[in-house]
């Protein structure tokens, strides 16, 4: 069971969401608008948050925003519930920090599929918790933590996971088409657009050490191995 904000101006969606959402078995709060959202974000503390864009106070992607920059809500999921179905519109929105984009009309199966795919990558307990290293990168599974040269760093969930992939597989090529499926847990259409602007987000947090995440151009991205002069 997980705990989800459906934050949905237009009542009967909302009420249609928290209605399947409380069927398989989630905890659920309401609100309907920005502001309120950010309040009971502070209060319920949610793992996920179904987040329309148009809302009636301060826009979905100002909300984002705003949980991006507060460390106790930086690890919360946010998936957006949008009528912008456009490139551009997708693409600003995972630049503000989101991990999912459902563009509206959809099905509520969908949302639900889309749902345990977040909350699986969100909640499944590591396999192993030794601390992943890559030059002055430092990633522990055990405190969900990133430091750069020992000072931390903040990822949502989701760049969490894809910097934590990159490091386990160091030297190793990984498609976009991989990467959405490993990092994104669910095979739906997801531009890869939505790869490259994870990685260029993830590069900027990282500063210096981002240029350890190399481009392999019409393919995908790999950390560089900076162990593979010592293999030979």
């Amino acid at each position: 069971m997980a705990r989800i904000l459906v934050v949905e101006d237009e009542k009967d969606l909302a009420d249609l969401l928290v209605y399947n959402l409380r069927q398989s078995g989630h905890q659920t709060e309401i609100s309907s608008t920005g502001a309120g959202a950010l309040a009971k974000a502070s209060s319920f503390k949610p793992d996920l948050v179904l987040l329309d864009l148009m809302l009636p106070d301060i826009s979905g992607l100002e909300v984002i925003r705003m949980l991006r920059g507060t460390p106790q809500q930086n690890r919360t999921a946010v998936m957006m519930l949008t009528a912008k179905g456009a490139e551009t519109d997708r693409v600003q929105g995972f630049e503000v920090g989101a991990d999912d984009y459902v563009v509206k009309p959809f099905s509520v199966r969908e949302v639900l599929l889309r749902v345990d795919a977040i909350l699986r990558r969100l909640l499944d307990a590591p396999k192993d918790d030794a601390p992943l290293v890559a030059g002055e990168i430092r990633v522990d599974p055990a405190r969900h933590e990133v430091t750069v040269e020992g000072e931390p760093v903040l990822l949502t969930p989701l760049e969490f996971r894809l910097l934590s992939i990159l490091l386990e597989r160091p030297g190793r090529i990984q498609t976009r088409e991989a990467l959405l499926s490993d990092v994104w847990g669910i095979q739906a259409e997801i531009e890869t657009r939505t790869v490259d602007t994870h990685i260029k987000r993830l590069r900027h947090k990282l500063g210096s050490a981002g240029d350890l995440i190399e481009t392999i151009r019409g393919v995908g991205y790999r950390l560089m191995d900076l162990n593979a002069g010592a293999k030979r």
